[in-house]
This record gives structure tokens, C-alpha cells and sequence, in this order.
């Protein structure tokens, strides 16, 4: 459609879309699934708001797509009139509605700014920016590399800088005390904030060592000193902290489990056959201190320990192997997750259990050693199209694809278990596509768990979109085969649609 020609002397981007019949419109949503759409009530009313879209639509190129419809002329006032939207009833006679997957989603209510709009269109069901937030007015909001050199070159005053994710819980819950902190001591202190979750900001993480987030890191001068890592601070306790900023304590290390008071067989490489072949009937626990299923399960498995220990008829005994300790005995009995439980007879392994949780489960199985029925086979083991990615060839295996979905999970998550079938339908969907593929990274196990980290991992699953390995968004669609495939459908004809313009340029 030609736009009038005061507002194409505004320069408004052609990648700007003006619609005017219904059929077009749905076409439009049919096959692009993040459609920002602003409504006016004339020509003139929507010139701000088509400047400040112009240039949203040149940021979100290939991510989102950004149409026009003017309900002020004669075709497009039906068009609005079946969407039901009259934007004569709004103050300054626009309203932007947001349609995701072809269906109304949300209407636009965030601060009207480039950056927000941005961010909204790259995550429409992302929290807002933190600078959106009127509480965090004294925070220095920094975006980029450049900005936050400058930063450091030209400010006296002692400075704390968060660097954050925006999807990080931790971070999210420390924002309210260190936005408050951030105005009690403006004029003493700077206290700022950076989004470095993007993977433009590696070389920063790399130099002020971002291994999670939050990380906050203190400055004179410019010169980085240290980590402020009371992460459950009030704004008082950053007050205090400012006046006598230290390098942070080393913390005591956990007590190992083997150094605790109880009855389990703590077992090590060296020891562990002997004991094996000294007991005719026992359980193996092959655990990790940091294993969160582990500490669960360790009281029952020390009652039941306790309980056999007394028994007059004893049908075994529970050992327990640190498997980050005792990596031999690892490797030989192919440990992979935490816990794994193992069960000798007369000295030979005899079954792999799944987790026995509780006392009375350990004792009754015991009472009765039965075959657990046969695993189903690891994700990784079946015939998929699938890529499984591990730390090492990570980066360089998705430098060679031009559109890849990432699925970070754990074999245990059920909503990981709900998913893989569609997202491995998905993949078969799209097998024959060379620029295309479907990955997956379980994060359960130890050589990943750096990857997971780095990649913002911290639920499952969680699914990333790399373009030729650089990340470009987290996907938060339907986790349904649909979902997967109209994701990676719209990029492809995106793809299409620009090959042809060259085609017709030439």
C-alpha cells in the first residue's frame, strides 16, 4: 500500500507494513507470529508514534513485524471496525495491539520509547526493562560496551555495578533494596545496572568474570576491585557494605557426607571392591555434593542404613560413593546422574534402580531385590533428528547451521518429558534442511553444567534461538510440535521473502 505523502517525506522504514483489507491482515498473521500493530484514527495522528516505530522496525528486523493501520480512510475504518478497535476513544488517537501466533495477545501499555518497544518485541512476554520501573529512577541504566567504559572513565564517585540477566529470579528479588540504595546514597555512590545476558557482552563477562548472575562488581576510579556478593542484602546492608567495601569472605566448605555422623558405608576407590566382596547383599548410592535430588533422598537413606544396621537379619547394607571424589569408580560403572543407585550381589553388580526414595522403599526392596523393569533409553540413545550438543563442540556444531532451536534440559524435569516428543517431531519436520537444525544439551550432566550456566540456564527446560551459533532470543512459545515448527516456519520464509527481494532488485 503507497503511504500518503506527508508521512513517506517522515521517512517512515518500508519495513513499516500498511494495511487496509481484511484479507491482507490475516495473511499477515497467518505467517508472521510477532505482528506490533498500531491503529490510528487518522494520518496525522500516527506521525510520532510512525518516527519512533521506524526505527523499532529496523532493530527487530527478521524478529518482528510492525503494520499500520490508518482507521481514518474509507477501507481500513471496516477493517478496524471487525477488529473492534476504535482508537478515536484514546487521548492521542492511537493504540498499539500486539498479536502473537496469529491471535490477539496483549495491547502495548509499556513505556513508549525505542528501547522498550525493542525489548518487548524480542520478548513479548518478557518482564519490562528495569529503567521502566519509576522505583528505579536513580539506577544508572547502562546498554552497551561503549557506555559503560565511559562510564567508568568519567565517574569519581565509588561505583557498584550489577550485571544482570532479565529473566534471573535472584536478581529480580534484589532490585527493590538496591534501586532504594541507589537513592539513599545518590551523591556518595553510583549504583548501576547492565543487561549483559545478550552474547554481544562476552568479552565483559569474560573480564569481570560473569559465571551467573547476578554478579556485582566494585569500582574506584574505574578500577574494578571486587565482588559484592551478599545477595540477600537490604538497602541498608549495601549502605554499610559501601563504607568498608572488602573482597568477600571465603565461605566454609560443606562437611563432606563421608565426614558426617551415620551408619552408610562411605566407600572409596581404593576400599570399594574389598567391601564389595566382604558383603553379599549391598546398595550403592553414587551421589554429588552439590546434587539437590541427593540431599533429598540422604535422611531416608540414612534411617534405612540405621534400620538394617540394627536388624537381627539383616537383608543388606547401604554404601554411599562420592562420585566427584572417587572418578574411577565413576567411569567404571558409567555414572552420568546423581543420585544412581547400584545393587552387588556376591560381589557382581546385579541391577541399576531407579531412585528408591524412601526408607520403607529401600527396605522392601531389599526384603525382595527384584529386576527394575528396563529403562527407557536415553533421549540421546534413540534414533532422532536431534542434534545432543556437549560443552566442547557446542559453539562450533551450531556455526554451521543458520537457524537452531536449543533445548537445555534434565532427563528428570517433567515438563522436559511433556516436551521432547513434539520438539523431536519437530525436528523430523524438518530434516531435510540443510540451514536448519533441532539441538538439545542435558544439563544434568557434569561436563555441560559450565554450558548450561554460561547459556542462562536456569530452569528446564529452556529453549535458545541461534542464529550461525551467536544467540539471538529465548524462544517462549507453545511447547507443542505446532509451536516448534511455526517458530522455525517463519524464519525459513523470511529467509524466502528476502531472497526473492534480491531476486527482483537484480
Amino acid at each position: 500500500a503507497f503511504l500518503p505523502a506527508f508521512v513517506c517525506s517522515l521517512k517512515v522504514s518500508p519495513l513499516i507494513e500498511k494495511i487496509s483489507d481484511h484479507k491482507d491482515f490475516k495473511k499477515l498473521l497467518r505467517t508472521r507470529n510477532n505482528v506490533l500493530v498500531l491503529y490510528s484514527k487518522s494520518a496525522a495522528a500516527a506521525e510520532s508514534s510512525l518516527r519512533l516505530l521506524s526505527s523499532v522496525a529496523q532493530e527487530v528486523k527478521g524478529r518482528g513485524t510492525i503494520s499500520w493501520i490508518d482507521c481514518g480512510d474509507t477501507e481500513s475504518r471496516k477493517l478496524c471496525k471487525k477488529m473492534k478497535v476504535d482508537p478515536n476513544s484514546k487521548e492521542k488517537g492511537v493504540e498499539l495491539l500486539h498479536y502473537k501466533d496469529g491471535a490477539f495477545h496483549t495491547e502495548y501499555n509499556r513505556a513508549f520509547t525505542l528501547k522498550s518497544v525493542v525489548a518487548f518485541l524480542k520478548d513479548p512476554e518478557g518482564a519490562p526493562l528495569w529503567e521502566e520501573d519509576p522505583e528505579a529512577k536513580d539506577v544508572v541504566h547502562v546498554d552497551s560496551e561503549k557506555e559503560l567504559r565511559r562510564l567508568l572513565k568519567k565517574e569519581d564517585k565509588p561505583l557498584l555495578m550489577m550485571f544482570y540477566a532479565p529473566w534471573c529470579g535472584v536478581c529480580k528479588r534484589m532490585m527493590p533494596s538496591y534501586q532504594q540504595a541507589a537513592t539513599e546514597l545518590k551523591g556518595k555512590y553510583v549504583l548501576a545496572g547492565m543487561n549483559v545476558y545478550s552474547g554481544e557482552f562476552e568479552r565483559i563477562k569474560e573480564e569481570y568474570n560473569v559465571r551467573g548472575y547476578p554478579t556485582i562488581c566494585y569500582f574506584e576510579k574505574g578500577k574494578f576491585l571486587f565482588h559484592f556478593e551478599n545477595y540477600g542484602a537490604t538497602a541498608a546492608d549495601i549502605g554499610e557494605w559501601l563504607k568498608n567495601p572488602q573482597a568477600p569472605q571465603p565461605q566454609a566448605p560443606e562437611t563432606p557426607w563421608a565426614d558426617e555422623e551415620n551408619v552408610v558405608y562411605h566407600l572409596t576407590d581404593e576400599d570399594f571392591d574389598k567391601f564389595i566382596k566382604d558383603h553379599s547383599s549391598v546398595l550403592v548410592m553414587f551421589h554429588a555434593p552439590w546434587c539437590g535430588h541427593c540431599k533429598k533422598m540422604k535422611p531416608e537413606y540414612e534411617k534405612a542404613a540405621e534400620f538394617l544396621h540394627v536388624a537381627s537379619d539383616s537383608p543388606g547394607v547401604l554404601a554411599a560413593v562420592d562420585a566427584t571424589v572417587n572418578k574411577a569408580l565413576a567411569e567404571r560403572y558409567h555414572i552420568s546422574g546423581f543420585p544412581t543407585l547400584k545393587y552387588f550381589k556376591d560381589g557382581e553388580e546385579k541391577y541399576t534402580l531407579p531412585h528408591l526414595r524412601t526408607k520403607k522403599k529401600i527396605i522392601d526392596w531389599l526384603l525382595n531385590p527384584e529386576a527394575p523393569p528396563p529403562p527407557e533409553p536415553a533421549w540421546e540413545e534413540k534414533q532422532t533428528s536431534v542434534i545432543h550438543l556437549a560443552g566442547e563442540d557446542f559453539r562450533e556444531s551450531l556455526k554451521k547451521k543458520k537457524h537452531t532451536l536449543v533445548m537445555f534440559y534434565a532427563p528428570w524435569c517433567p515438563h522436559c518429558k511433556n516436551a521432547i516428543p513434539h520438539f523431536t517431531t519437530a525436528a523430523e519436520v524438518f530434516k531435510e534442511d540443510r540451514k536448519i537444525a533441532y539441538a538439545a544439551v542435558d544439563c544434568a550432566k557434569e561436563q555441560n553444567h559450565d554450558l548450561c550456566k554460561q547459556e542462562g540456564v536456569d530452569g528446564y527446560p529452556t529453549f535458545n534461538y541461534y542464529n550461525y551459533g551467536k544467540f539471538v532470543e529465548k524462544y517462549t512459545g507453545e511447547r507443542g510440535e505446532s509451536g516448534f515448527t511455526t517458530f522455525m516456519r517463519t524464519l525459513r520464509e523470511r529467509d524466502h521473502e528476502r531472497v526473492g527481494k534480491k531476486k527482483d532488485e537484480l
